[in-house]
């Protein structure tokens, strides 16, 4: 089944980045650590052009709000505390699974949009869990 695309429009620069991949996405790409270049400059184009070589799309992207939460241990009290961020639905992560730039939460960034400049980090992180 093909995948929408994350992104609308490319830009034409290139830009290679430093990706660090963790768990099952690190066993799905063969490797933990890679340079990976790409048109464009944002996280959005990045994600859309590793996708394309990558078959971790599924893996890495919710496509409902229900595929990125997880029910939680302790009942949420009715006013979170500081500041709280969360991407939009069809942007969000799968439960358990992170992107990160330059060790941030892509959230605390500009999320899909946040930009890339050569030589970033980008981790996608889905650790290994067992639960019994």
């Amino acid at each position: 089944m093909q995948q929408a695309s994350l992104s609308g429009s490319r830009s034409s620069a290139q830009t290679t980045v430093e990706v660090r991949c963790t768990g099952h996405v690190r066993r799905a790409v063969g490797t933990g650590k890679l340079a990976f270049s790409f048109t464009g400059s944002t996280l959005r184009e990045f994600l859309d052009a590793f996708f394309e070589e990558y078959d971790v799309r599924d893996m890495i992207i919710a496509e409902t709000e229900a595929d990125a939460t997880t029910r939680g241990w302790a009942p949420a009290p009715d006013e979170l505390p500081g500041t709280w961020r969360k991407n939009p639905e069809g942007e969000q992560t799968r439960k358990y699974v992170r992107v990160t730039v330059n060790g941030v939460f892509n959230e605390h960034l500009d999320g899909l949009n946040t930009t890339l400049e050569d030589g970033a980090r980008v981790a996608l992180i889905y650790p290994f869990m067992f639960c019994v």
